[in-house]
């Protein structure tokens, strides 16, 4: 079964940057969207960024301008640049990949930003 793998996360201060990356173990035909989510405690899951296979990228509003979302198309590989950091990106930020048959998430990677 093919998983996605994840790295990157950790504690930051404010103001700081971290890079996340994520890849599947083994292959996933057809990946149409990659892309990131994630989860504070007490709150739903939501959408960080996006990227399709054409490049299109889609950003929470919150995110837009600090995050940058890019796609090794080779290495089937999803990054998350992410600078100037505040305390409320803190969360489980969690790998998501669209594939023409089925969908898949990573096991999540925590991020923590201090003030």
């Amino acid at each position: 079964q093919v998983q996605l793998v994840e790295s990157g996360g950790g504690l930051v201060q404010a103001g700081g940057s971290l890079r996340l990356s994520c890849a599947p173990s083994g292959t996933i035909f057809s990946i149409h969207t990659m892309g990131w989510y994630r989860q504070a405690p007490g709150k739903q899951r939501e959408l960080v960024a996006s990227i399709t296979n054409s490049g299109s990228t889609n950003y929470a509003d919150s995110v837009k301008g600090r995050f940058t979302n890019s796609r090794d198309n080779a290495k089937n590989t999803v990054y998350l640049q992410m600078n100037s950091l505040k305390p409320e990106d803190t969360a489980v930020y969690y790998c998501n990949v669209k594939g023409i048959y089925r969908e898949y998430w990573g096991q999540g990677t925590q991020v923590t930003v201090s003030s």
